[in-house]
């Protein structure tokens, strides 16, 4: 709320309301971009001597908006004025970057990373989605830290993703993902391939069946082209997720049927497929298998001991 620019409102139940009134499709997370505003024109703008604290914990986002307000040459977009005022963040979400330069709680110091593990060891990597998840292969995967850690091993690619609500696209950019992920698997150049397909959780946000169902089908038809490639360079697949969105597509409150929108509690998948046929494996017997146990699941697939710290591997090796 910087320029002060957009729809006005007299608050922001008048402009939800009437957003709604005009489409009933609307969801909060589409809606434009509006101004509280009275007669004298928009209320509250950011000017010179303010404080901004940026509450939200999550990194991706947060980085975006803090590099925008921090940034001397920030050419990202025009930003007309830059107000003078004291930013701070809720935590430093890269460290690295040092962004944001102020914050309030120290952020959470994550080492050991499986990436870490996997250059240590020399294995190469490439890593790969559309742009809203490729933080999510990137930066959380490396512990919130951007950029490589070792570019000799790694290689990450971005497919940018349109700019549109995803139920007029639910394909998305599954197919482009599709392609490149087939072609580096296919080059033998490396020794661990991640993938995110982002479309069960974006369409699924926007709560319109018919283009979940087409968002799902898109991606079976392009996780059955990476699985035969898979084969064909006799390597080991595994699919997974790290929450639910598309399975649960109604909820039910006072009697009244509506989309749901939100994540899904239901246990997600872990699916194992060797093709490789060099080893055998079983289960460990790991009483609450959850996410943290993926890390040291992945070491075991590549033949490598887990670190002492990770949570224990979901498979062990049939000796």
């Amino acid at each position: 709320h910087v320029l002060g620019m957009g729809r006005r409102f007299a608050s922001a139940t008048e402009a939800v309301t009437r957003f709604y009134e005009e489409d009933p499709s609307m969801t909060d997370q589409y809606m434009d971009s509006f101004v509280i505003a009275d007669a004298g024109g928009p209320v509250g703008t950011i000017e010179d001597g303010d404080g901004v604290v940026f509450f939200n914990f999550r990194g991706d986002r947060a980085i975006e908006i803090s590099r925008a307000f921090e940034e001397p040459d920030f050419a990202e977009f025009d930003r007309q004025r830059v107000p003078r005022i004291f930013y701070a963040g809720m935590m430093q979400y890269d460290g690295d970057a040092k962004i944001p330069k102020k914050y309030l709680v120290e952020p959470p110091t994550i080492g050991n990373t499986l990436g870490e593990y996997f250059c240590a060891n020399k294995i190469t990597s490439y890593a790969i989605s559309e742009t809203q998840k490729f933080g999510h292969v990137t930066y959380f995967w490396n512990g919130n830290r951007s950029g490589y850690i070792d570019r000799n091993l790694e290689k990450y690619e971005e497919v940018e993703s349109d700019r549109i609500t995803f139920d007029l696209k639910p394909w998305m950019k599954a197919g482009e993902i599709t392609d490149r992920v087939v072609a580096a698997i296919a080059s033998g150049s490396y020794k661990f391939i991640r993938l995110n397909y982002p479309n069960g959780d974006m369409v699924g946000h926007t709560g319109m069946v018919p283009a979940i169902r087409i968002a799902v089908e898109a991606v079976d038809l392009c996780l059955q082209r990476v699985l035969k490639a898979v084969e064909k360079a006799g390597g080991i697949a595994v699919v997974t997720a790290d929450h639910g969105n598309a399975d649960c597509m109604w909820t039910e409150k006072n009697g009244k049927r509506s989309p749901m929108v939100a994540h899904t509690l239901n246990p997600v998948p872990f699916i194992v497929k060797d093709y490789s046929g060099a080893n055998r494996f079983r289960l460990s017997g790991v009483d609450k298998p959850g996410l943290a146990n993926i890390a040291a699941t992945l070491c075991v697939l590549l033949g490598f001991q887990p670190p002492g710290e990770y949570e224990p591997a979901l498979l062990e090796l049939v000796p």
